[in-house]
């Protein structure tokens, strides 16, 4: 007889166990001492463990319910007792049911997880084509992502704000969002949106379209620098250089250090002791290299932007607002939803699950 087992690829159950592994060791370090008193990193650490939650916790009950119906496929094929044969099979179904319910669940789960980890975006806008009005749009919209922010109790913080020229406008502004499940929703937003409407600087009361571009970037974490100092740095040690009395000519306490991948180099001389000095070479590496990484981590950033918004023109829109309709239109949805509830209120909520689910189903028929 066929079981609910053979559903699952060797694919998708190694990813299942993986997540099942990660979820154990998060367990663990939200017990440390040590963690608990880190809460920027007990709060990283609970929304890595609720966004493993739904796919492990499924995936155990799913495991559970394969093993009672095993249980129950050895009574029925057993020839011992012929009563508790019959109620087994009878019962199989129902279970065999619900084990095909729950992994479909955990399969939903699972190709969301990795959107779920992600608990800090970048949130960047800017005025588009438009002019003054495209300004006052990029506000309206910043506007609508702090209202929904507040209703998901995400926290919102704004990194960066360059102003319109007149109307109260915002020619660009940055923002930091941050919360449970904050990429899995805020990164449909990017791309153009677009608004439809007769501008407050209109006096002939004609409909204008206007535009402003959104990106949204995972916020990495703090750069840390890892340095391999036995196989990536040579080091030279000399005599220094230039004047400083005898000692400073004759003994060997100039420390030359390479960075062999980035050909990074330094050299430290101000002390008289060679230990000094090696510890100084290695703190201003350190720093060279920090700054690097920091510069390369920008120009990914950047290029990640350009990608998503395109050139601002109102061909590339990814959504349209109709005030006179009284409609929000997205271009990737059938669905329509309402202007009040999705801009002035900033609920995104129909909008956002229409998303999800359309994003769901397209990545189940690809496992």
């Amino acid at each position: 007889m066929t079981t609910t087992a053979d559903t699952l690829t060797p694919a998708v159950r190694a990813k299942l166990d993986e997540l099942a592994k990660q979820y154990r060791a998060v367990g663990k370090q939200l017990e440390d001492p040590e963690v608990l008193a880190d809460h920027e990193r007990v709060r990283d650490l609970s929304i890595r463990r609720s966004a493993l939650a739904p796919v492990v916790e499924g995936y155990q009950r799913y495991t559970r319910l394969l093993a009672e119906a095993a249980d129950l496929q050895q009574a029925i094929d057993s020839d011992e007792d012929a009563e508790l044969a019959e109620m087994a099979e009878a019962e199989l179904p129902t279970l065999e049911a619900k084990a095909t319910q729950e992994i479909e669940s955990v399969k939903a789960a699972l190709v969301s997880s990795d959107d779920n980890l992600v608990g800090s975006v970048i949130l960047e806008l800017r005025a588009g084509t438009g002019g003054d009005e495209a300004q006052i749009w990029a506000k309206d919209l910043l506007e609508m992502y702090e209202k929904y922010a507040g209703q998901k109790g995400w926290s919102f913080e704004t990194l960066d704000f360059t102003g319109g020229e007149s109307h109260g406008g915002v020619r660009s502004a940055t923002a930091s969002v941050k919360g449970e499940g904050v990429w899995a929703e805020l990164s449909f937003e990017a791309g153009v949106h677009s608004v439809k409407r007769v501008p407050a600087t209109e006096s002939q009361g004609r409909v204008h379209t206007s535009t402003a571009t959104v990106a949204v970037l995972p916020e990495p974490k703090a750069v840390e620098v890892k340095i391999d100092w036995a196989n990536d740095v040579t080091e030279h040690v000399t005599t220094s250089q230039g004047p400083g009395g005898q000692n400073v000519n004759k003994v060997a306490t100039a420390v030359h250090l390479v960075h062999n991948p980035t050909g990074i180099e330094v050299r430290m001389q101000e002390s008289k002791s060679q230990h000094q000095n090696r510890e100084k070479a290695r703190r201003l590496l350190m720093a060279r290299l920090y700054e690097r990484q920091l510069r390369e981590a920008e120009a990914e950033r950047s290029a990640a932007r350009k990608g998503q918004i395109g050139t601002g023109e109102r061909s590339e829109k990814v959504r349209v607002y109709r005030y006179q309709d009284g409609i929000v239109a997205d271009q990737r949805l059938d669905t329509k939803f309402q202007l009040r509830q999705t801009l002035f209120e900033g609920d995104l909520t129909p909008l956002m699950a229409a998303l999800i689910e359309q994003r769901t189903a397209q990545r189940l028929a690809e496992l």
